[in-house]
């Protein structure tokens, strides 16, 4: 049976018709067509293609050999594409950096994004920013010139290219859509795209920006996930809604945004307002970040994926667990397997 995204049900009937979708995300580690056979027949209804990093003509291998394995397998896959949005990321560099931690640079050592450097011209002393999902922690101290500012290493780490980069506590406002993704809009039902992810969203207007692009392009079909990474898109959650047919709850970024003790508490209500509501959701991040280098999850690992399905989520993904992991199909195996027992408890104690 087929769900009307728009029309609100209750928490049980979600839970008596649906089936949790499993998702990987696409990469190096399973750009082959076997590997990628083994991901589907392990559970993958579907694969995310990050375009941070490429476009869809860029990424065309890849998703060919995706193509390829799902027909082999005798699915339909699903192709969503994560697109550029607002999200700040470092610039181009031909090496990687290491910023060893109490270690002070200059903001002019980083490709940071001009929007980054020009608030930190602004408000010189105290800002944190946060590389590479907050792995890296830098903290602004004094104004070197009236061009750069002195950045002092709280937590260091190796700086690579096209890493995100986030001002704690300050708003930078940027396009919702890039002439990038346009571009990507343009080709998505020509390679096969089935959703766009919008990351980063701070309001129904973003979506509606992002909405009116798919619609010039012939593609006002294809599914809308609104990701929510930021404070503005936990405070604009009810009006986001109607706007798009998935929420994302994001939690790389969004535990940026908020203290990540207040993290679990976050996704608890935004899970509960898709429940009240009949809005489908998605959970992503970390569910299994231990399987890029290990070939079996954790105990809080797989606990964490059973309480999503039980808050409600309607699909779970996993990004470098299977994009650059050494066990992509072990992962998508555990993740299918955990969602599964999930459902199968809530069928029993229901």
């Amino acid at each position: 049976m087929e769900l009307d995204l728009r029309s609100p049900i209750t928490e049980k009937e979600d839970w008596a018709m649906k089936r949790v979708k499993i998702y990987g995300t696409l990469g190096p580690a399973c750009s082959s067509r076997e590997t990628l056979k083994q991901m589907i027949d392990a559970g993958m209804d579907g694969a995310r293609l990050n375009l941070s990093h490429s476009s869809l003509d860029e990424s065309s291998e890849l998703i060919v050999a995706y193509l390829s394995a799902a027909n082999d397998c005798g699915i339909r896959p699903e192709l969503l594409i994560d697109m550029q949005g607002p999200e700040l990321r470092i610039g181009a560099m031909d090496r990687p950096k290491h910023l060893s931690d109490g270690c002070v640079i200059k903001s002019s050592e980083l490709p940071l994004p001009a929007e980054v450097n020009a608030a930190l011209r602004e408000q010189p002393e105290g800002l944190e920013v946060l590389l590479d999902d907050g792995k890296i922690l830098l903290i602004s101290e004094k104004s070197v010139s009236g061009r750069e500012v002195r950045l002092r290493v709280i937590r260091g780490g190796l700086l690579s290219a096209r890493k995100s980069v986030a001002l704690q506590g300050c708003a930078i406002h940027t396009a919702a859509v890039t002439d990038a993704d346009r571009a990507n809009i343009r080709n998505a039902k020509a390679y096969g795209v089935t959703g766009v992810m919008q990351p980063f969203v701070r309001g129904k207007e973003d979506l509606i920006e992002v909405r009116n692009e798919l619609n010039k392009a012939s593609a006002g079909d294809l599914c809308l996930f609104a990701k929510i990474e930021n404070k503005d898109g936990i405070s604009s959650m009810n009006e986001l809604i109607p706007f798009c047919d998935e929420i994302v709850i994001a939690r790389g970024d969004l535990g940026n945004a908020v203290p990540l003790w207040e993290l679990p508490a976050v996704q608890k209500r935004l899970s509960a307002v898709c429940r009240e509501q009949g809005r489908r959701f998605m959970v992503v991040t970390q569910m299994l970040d231990s399987m890029i280098h290990k070939p079996v999850p954790t105990r809080a690992e797989v606990s964490d994926i059973f309480n999503a399905v039980l808050d409600g989520a309607s699909s779970v993904m996993v990004t470098g667990e299977t994009a650059v992991g050494e066990y992509p199909a072990p992962a998508i195996r555990y993740l299918s397997k955990t969602v599964r027992e999930a459902e199968a408890y809530i069928r029993i104690d229901s």
